[in-house]
């Protein structure tokens, strides 16, 4: 597959690899994908309280609506406390239907991706070392000391199988400071659980460790990487070449709230 032309194919080709990245966490950490129509919605009990897990996602807003007490109960039955429905910023009816409909808007990342022949190459910095082992765990434990999460709480990635996926760490001294997974869609590289420690922010680490990653996967034959980017990850995926399409909205619905 070539590269899509258009910000809208782009947009198209972001999501439609989060539905089956997110259905093999859930169903790999022992939870499951409840699917209505054409929507998706990733049931992972690990992780109860944290709505990035336990993602919902929608072909048609309508369709969405209309299925959202059966999404409700689906959580509810698992003991999920808090999941989320990712929506496109430009579907505004959507958005309004799920305000009225309990959920709020939690969080804002942005839709990324640009064809690997574009990769901007960095090297790393001097020191540091780049190691590749199948290790969920040690990306997991990384993901959570980086953002500041109680461990246990990415267990489910941990725990998740992710058949072809490539995962990467950053060494310094010995000590990972710095990790991501590279994650087969098709011709996609999607790049997911991009973590760098607070204390090794800053120096280039991050970048150098992505463009190690996205040179192996231009390697192994693939066309395009996309990823989700969160405000603090954007600066480093521009750097690679990496072009925005978009903000994807998260609409949250807590229990209690």
């Amino acid at each position: 597959m070539n590269a899509p032309r258009s910000d809208e194919d782009w947009r198209d080709l972001v999501r439609a690899g989060m539905p089956p990245c997110w259905g093999l966490i859930a169903e790999g950490s022992g939870g499951a994908v409840f699917e209505t129509g054409g929507v998706s919605a990733a049931i992972v009990p690990k992780a109860p309280d944290r709505s990035v897990f336990n993602s919902v996602f929608y072909e048609d807003g309508e369709e969405l609506v209309g299925a959202l007490d059966a999404v409700a109960a689906a959580y509810e039955d698992a003991g999920v406390n808090a999941w989320t429905v990712w929506v496109p910023e430009a579907d505004v009816e959507t958005a309004a239907a799920l305000e009225r409909a309990g959920h709020s808007l939690d969080a804002e990342p942005r839709y990324m991706g640009m064809a690997l022949s574009a990769l901007r190459d960095h090297g790393a910095p001097g020191g540091l070392e780049i190691a590749e082992r199948e290790d969920y765990a040690g990306m997991a434990d990384l993901n959570e000391i980086a953002y500041g999460y109680p461990p246990g709480d990415y267990a489910a990635v941990a725990e998740a199988p992710m058949p072809g996926i490539r995962i990467y760490f950053a060494e310094l001294h010995g000590d990972a400071v710095s990790t991501l997974g590279v994650w087969p869609h098709e011709s996609d590289a999607v790049v997911v659980w991009v973590a760098t420690l607070p204390e090794a922010r800053n120096r280039g680490i991050a970048t150098g460790l992505m463009a190690h990653a996205l040179r192996n996967a231009r390697d192994d034959g693939f066309r395009t990487t996309t990823l989700q980017s969160t405000k603090l990850g954007r600066p480093v995926y521009e750097k690679l070449g990496y072009r925005d399409f978009g903000a994807a909205h998260m609409y949250e619905r807590r229990k209690g709230a």
